[in-house]
This record gives C-alpha cells, structure tokens and sequence, in this order.
C-alpha cells in the first residue's frame, strides 16, 4: 500500500467512527466502557483506605456517572435531547439491572457448576458481562438516547 493512501484510508476510518450508525455507536460504547472500567480501578485504589466496600461502591457510582455522560455527550450524541438527570437517572438505572442480572447469572452458574475451573469460571463471566454488555447497548440505545 502506498504512503499517501492512509491519509485518504484515516480519514474514512474517524468519518466512520464519527457517524450514527450502530457500528459505529458500538465501537464508541466499547471505548467508553474501557475508560470508565479504568476510572473504577483507579477510583478503588484512590479510596481503598475506606475499605474495599466503600471504595467498590465510590468506584462503581462514580465511574457509571462518567460513563453515562460521556454516552450521553459522544456515544449516542444526545446532549440536545436528553439532559443529564435523565442520563443518570435511567442510564444508572439500567445499569444496576445489569449487575442485578448479572450477579444471579454467577450465582446461578456457581450452584449449577460448583466444580467449574478457574478458566472455565472466567471464561463465563466474561461472557456473562459481555451479555449484559450488550444489552446495556441496546437498551440505552433503543430506550434512553
């Protein structure tokens, strides 16, 4: 491939990245989900002397906070329709259903497979997050922005 092809090749991907199609809206859902994952991690270890309750429960509102803003703002670019009470106060609330669903999906997989590996136990949460990843997605999608 030719040097002067990936200014032309960059610009189509960000024109991409930027549209509202729900690739694109994925892609940046998944991006603002790493970096509130990040937020909650470094939240925990800033408040980790107040034990690690409270620092989970600091970490978890805080981080769901940003991340809910900043779909509001560049997921779903809809600061102009949907203010942010109504960001926080729906997208928080479908985000404590995903962890409701997801903590009785674990526990559910632990009393129906209390002999499951370590790997094997990872690999379902990972999927399990994945799922109530996706249906945060489509919820806050279809429902909220």
């Amino acid at each position: 491939m030719l040097r002067a092809e990936w200014p032309d090749r960059l610009a189509r991907v960000r024109r991409f990245l930027r549209g509202d199609h729900a690739v694109a809206q994925l892609i940046r859902f998944a991006l603002v989900g790493g970096a509130s994952n990040i937020a909650y991690v470094l939240l925990f270890l800033a408040c980790d002397g107040f034990g690690p309750l409270a620092a989970n429960t600091i970490g978890s509102i805080v981080s769901t906070v940003i991340a809910n803003e900043l779909h509001r703002q560049l997921t779903f670019r809809a600061a102009g329709r949907v203010g942010w009470f109504t960001a926080q106060w729906e997208g928080g609330g479908l985000a404590l259903i995903g962890l409701l669903v997801s903590t009785a999906a674990l526990a559910g997989l632990e009393s129906l497979a209390p002999g499951l590996g370590r790997l094997a136990q990872a690999g379902a949460v990972l999927a399990v997050m994945a799922a109530a990843g996706g249906l945060r997605f489509l919820a806050l999608r279809g429902l909220v922005f």
